[in-house]
Parts: C-alpha cells; sequence; structure tokens
C-alpha cells in the first residue's frame, strides 16, 4: 500500500503488446488498489465519508460488485442475475446496508471476488474484444467498452477509497 512497495501487484500490467491484455492488466491493477485501500481493516471498512453521505469502503466494495455483475453476467452474458445489494426499492442499498457487521463484510468480499473472477473468466474466454450484449442505458456495448468502462468505474471510485483510508488510519499510497 505504499510508495516504493516492489511487491505492488499493480505493477504488472503489461504497457506494450496485445489490447485485450492490456485492458485486463489495467482493471487487475485497479481491482488491486480496491483490495489494498480496504487492507487489513474489518468494521472500519463502513466509517462513512461525512454526514449526510452513506459512502464508505465496504459500500464501494458491494458497488462494485454489482457493477461487475451487472456488465458481466446481466449485459454481456444475458444471464438473469439481480443485483446482490442494491434493488428498484433500495437503489442505495450497495452503500446504505454497508453496515460494520463481520458477516456483512464477510458477504461483501465474498461477492465480489466471485464477480470478479466470473468477469476474469468470461473475459478470457470470450472469442474477441468486439462481442456485445444490449444494456437498457448504453444500448449496444461490446466487451471492449465494459473493459474500458470498468477501469473507469474503478478509478473514480479508488480516488473515493484513497480519500476514506486516510480518514480511517491516515494510511496513504499509490
Amino acid at each position: 500500500m505504499f510508495v516504493g512497495d516492489d511487491d505492488d501487484p499493480r505493477l504488472g500490467a503489461p504497457s506494450t503488446g496485445e489490447e485485450r491484455a492490456m485492458l485486463i492488466g489495467f482493471l487487475s491493477a485497479q481491482r488491486a488498489t480496491l483490495e489494498l485501500k480496504c487492507a487489513g481493516l474489518e468494521g472500519e471498512l463502513a466509517r462513512r465519508s461525512v454526514e449526510p453521505s452513506t459512502l464508505s469502503l465496504l459500500g464501494l466494495v458491494r458497488h462494485l460488485a454489482d457493477v461487475e455483475r451487472r456488465w458481466f453476467r446481466q449485459v454481456l452474458a444475458g444471464q438473469d442475475a439481480p443485483p446482490r445489494f442494491s434493488s428498484a426499492v433500495e437503489p442505495d442499498g450497495d452503500f446504505d446496508g454497508a453496515v460494520p457487521d463481520p458477516d456483512l463484510v464477510t458477504e461483501a468480499w465474498q461477492a465480489w471476488r466471485a464477480e470478479v473472477a466470473f468477469a476474469d473468466v468470461f473475459t478470457g474466454d470470450a472469442p474477441h474484444l468486439d462481442i456485445a450484449g444490449k444494456d437498457a442505458w448504453r444500448g449496444t456495448v461490446s466487451l471492449r467498452w465494459v473493459l474500458i468502462h470498468m477501469i473507469e468505474e474503478y478509478a473514480r471510485h479508488n480516488g473515493h477509497a484513497d480519500l476514506l483510508r486516510e480518514r480511517i488510519d491516515g494510511a496513504i499510497g499509490v
């Protein structure tokens, strides 16, 4: 989590070569950043940023599990896979339901890891980056677009995670 860490898993993304490997590498680095920002925390993960916001690290984990699920399972794979943490009745359930309960923390990490694993397999098995799915919000989207969007989504939320972690215990890092 600290600058100059030679074991930083985010440094393995290729900077030249095939497009798919580069996109996967950048997305993996963003996912690793989320994990690093949350490392070593349990109940503190649910600490809110500032009133009245419900933004928390645990909320981000839950939100990103639902985001992964939406784009890879629902849109690209065409699965009937409703969100795990939010709904039409509770659109902010991913953040509002993020409370310092050890079982909820475990559930959030398990859900996030399951969705990341599905996305990784789906992406690796896809014949090309131009496979597409239908999304009610964007229309037709390709795997390429989803990967780029996911990198952007994580990058934005990792900025939030950086500030949240610093507020919790002062930890800073790249």
